[in-house]
């Protein structure tokens, strides 16, 4: 592993100076670069190749656990403990997780729902029970109000809109799409925090229409929705912490890659067994 460091950084610094920080011998060395390349070097060489296309498909935001997954989904025949050691040895790692914050605050204007989920955050079947939510997005220009639904069965997105203002017009787009993509029948259960924009009769009349069951949170619990907001937080922890955008139009761009393109289809859930959630949906029905 020392020869191929050397190899690897020669363009970079001296090859004695390389030689001598690692204690080992430049004829040595030279004796090595020789010699045929060995399976096992070979092996290292393409399973480090692997792991730098998994970390880079997934933007930086796979841990060990998930770039192990992803590879053994490729085919790649490796063990968990060599994975963590070439993503060490070559400072690979995820981007940093930051703590839960709560993003909203409840101003309900009339009367809440009861919360007839009561945190059975497991569904047997597709199109049971949606949860939604709205967040914010900061950028220069202004906030980009974010707000989605998601299915619990397989924690895909089935519907989104964003939008300058977080208003009955948001969310009801929200919903709309949902509605549109995924048709179900009556009896679905429609769970969210206790928002004036989920409370108010103009939304719970759309829900009446489509006659689906409504269930909040109680009253300053934010466990109660915990899979909506924990699809926020992997958003923020995973694609808009640690960037600034110029305007609206901007991060809603980056969002709807984020949402379309990478969650529902490429990321990888542990509650799902390591599959995305399209992946998921199409199991259940094959």
């Amino acid at each position: 592993m020392k020869y191929a460091f050397i190899k690897a950084h020669q363009s970079q610094f001296p090859t004695l100076k390389l030689c001598q920080t690692l204690k080992v011998s430049r004829s040595g060395f030279y004796v090595w670069l020789k010699q045929p390349e060995s399976k096992r070097s070979i092996f290292w060489r393409q399973l480090l190749a692997e792991i730098k296309q998994v970390h880079e498909e997934s933007h930086q935001r796979y841990g060990l656990v998930k770039c192990w997954k992803a590879l053994k989904r490729k085919g790649i025949v490796c063990g968990r403990d060599q994975v963590a050691r070439l993503r060490r040895n070559n400072d690979i790692y995820s981007k940093r997780r930051r703590r839960f914050v709560i993003t909203t605050q409840s101003k309900q204007s009339h009367e809440a729902a009861p919360n007839t989920l009561k945190r059975e955050f497991s569904v047997a079947a597709p199109n049971k029970v949606w949860v939604g939510d709205v967040t914010f997005i900061p950028t220069r220009k202004g906030w980009l109000y974010l707000s989605v639904l998601l299915d619990l069965y397989s924690r895909k997105v089935i519907g989104w809109s964003m939008g300058n203002r977080n208003d009955s017009t948001l969310v009801k787009d929200c919903l709309e799409m949902a509605v549109t993509h995924r048709k179900p029948k009556p009896g679905l259960m429609h769970h969210t925090d206790r928002g004036s924009t989920y409370t108010s009769e103009k939304y719970r009349s759309v829900l009446s229409e489509h006659g689906m069951i409504s269930s909040m949170s109680r009253k300053g619990n934010c466990w109660d929705n915990a899979v909506s907001e924990s699809f926020f937080g992997n958003l923020k922890n995973e694609l808009t912490h640690d960037k600034t955008y110029q305007d609206q139009n901007q991060a809603r761009a980056d969002i709807f890659e984020y949402i379309e393109m990478f969650y529902n289809r490429q990321r990888l859930h542990q509650t799902l067994n390591y599959v995305s959630p399209t992946q998921y949906e199409m199991m259940e029905v094959a």
